[in-house]
């Protein structure tokens, strides 16, 4: 049995592309995707920066070729959107052949719907069937009816770990023989309801951010969808399926320290990478690059850093990054998008930048990567971290 469990496909829509290839050619090329908003009626339209897809829902109902009295958010329509692409890149053409199951993690949900029609909600009852949309599951419900599935469905929501808890949960599915094949992934899309929680919570920056640096001041937010096709071992050589990566360890923990902050010694994030290093049967040193949260927030740069520091040590901590320079903090579908990132870093050997970097940090001697590096690429660290302490470390491997 080969260590970890195979991915044979992905999908994904963000700010810096409609699908891996785009992505994969923004990060090669620093094409950024933190713009000004176009999509939402705010205030802060002209204030502060987001990682906002290019594209209205209209176009997206277009592309889905749903019915034009449906009631899809737009977190269910960029779901789908990248579900589809997975499965396809999987060359999955029946999709109930075997014990086949959806994990899909999503903080925001259906907001963008509830806020729109809300006011309406009680005078008029053609908009309920919008407020029902509401729901995180509604949405993962309505990505299984649009790909077909039949077998297990279910949503995971622990605010910016979702993802990485819901790739977790669908490899020990398939490491217990619970499941053959688990379409795994997030999407949020962006609405005024989170703009406006981040900005209460002063955490969002108004410039771009800039992960790991001394005068950082906050995340931009994002939205985006990313979905991994995970199968195993025996369907893989059964189907003979090109393996792109592989999921080798995995590991979340709680530090309980704040609701919306980390510990600053970084201790739930510790323990999450050190679970992951149990799983992965690796050793810290054996890590060629670290895809850090980095969030660009005061606190979990600091968190973070602290926690890579205790594990690694600072003068061998590996090459490490973060990438939401390029596509901003898109939430449950953080965790998502940089596993895709994670497994094009390998499939490419390359360290992708960590952007808008100047000044090191004070409190430790920790340093990211700026630019592009070019180096083997055998096994990649991906962090996520959420609201009420949820840590949750990946390690993706080259395939053998």
């Amino acid at each position: 049995m080969k260590k970890g469990v195979a991915i044979t496909g992905m999908g994904i829509i963000s700010s810096i592309g409609n699908s891996v290839e785009e992505n994969c050619n923004a990060l090669l090329n620093n094409q950024v995707g933190i713009t000004t908003i176009e999509n939402i009626a705010t205030v802060h339209v002209d204030v502060i920066k987001v990682g906002e897809i290019k594209k209205t829902n209209q176009e997206l109902i277009d592309e889905l070729q749903l019915e034009k009295d449906n009631n899809f958010s737009r977190t269910a329509l960029l779901g789908t959107i990248a579900a589809k692409q997975a499965v396809k890149n999987a060359g999955i053409t029946s999709i109930n052949e075997y014990r086949t199951g959806l994990i899909s993690a999503t903080s925001v949900g259906g907001m963008d719907m509830t806020e729109r029609y809300y006011y309406e909600y009680f005078d008029n009852p053609e908009v309920v069937k919008y407020i029902s949309s509401h729901n995180a599951s509604d949405i993962t419900d309505k990505m299984a009816h649009e790909l077909g599935l039949k077998g297990m469905v279910t949503t995971i929501s622990t605010a910016c770990s979702s993802a990485a808890n819901a790739i977790m949960l669908g490899a020990r599915l398939i490491k217990s023989g619970k499941l053959d094949r688990v379409i795994v992934g997030g999407t949020d899309a962006l609405s005024k309801f989170t703009i406006n929680g981040f900005k209460t919570l002063m955490i969002l920056s108004d410039d771009y951010n800039k992960p790991f640096d001394n005068d950082r001041t906050g995340l931009n937010l994002g939205e985006a969808a990313a979905y991994l096709v995970l199968e195993s071992d025996e369907l893989v050589k059964k189907e003979n399926k090109k393996v792109l990566a592989r999921v080798s360890g995995y590991g979340n923990a709680n530090d309980a320290f704040h609701q919306t902050a980390s510990s600053e010694n970084g201790d739930g994030a510790f323990l999450a990478m050190e679970k992951a290093f149990k799983i992965a049967q690796l050793q810290p040193e054996q890590i060629d690059y670290i895809n850090v949260h980095g969030t660009a927030t005061p606190n979990n740069d600091l968190s973070e850093g602290r926690a890579i520091a205790r594990l690694f040590g600072e003068s061998k901590a590996p090459d490490f990054s973060s990438t939401k320079p390029f596509t901003g903090h898109t939430l449950a579908a953080a965790a998502a998008i940089e596993a895709v990132y994670s497994v094009l870093a390998i499939q490419n050997n390359v360290v992708f930048p960590n952007l808008n970097f100047k000044t090191p940090m004070e409190e430790f001697n920790l340093v990211p990567q700026t630019t592009l590096k070019h180096k083997n690429i055998e096994h990649v660290l991906s962090n996520s971290f959420g609201f009420g302490g949820n840590c949750s470390t990946l390690i993706f491997s080259k395939s053998e």
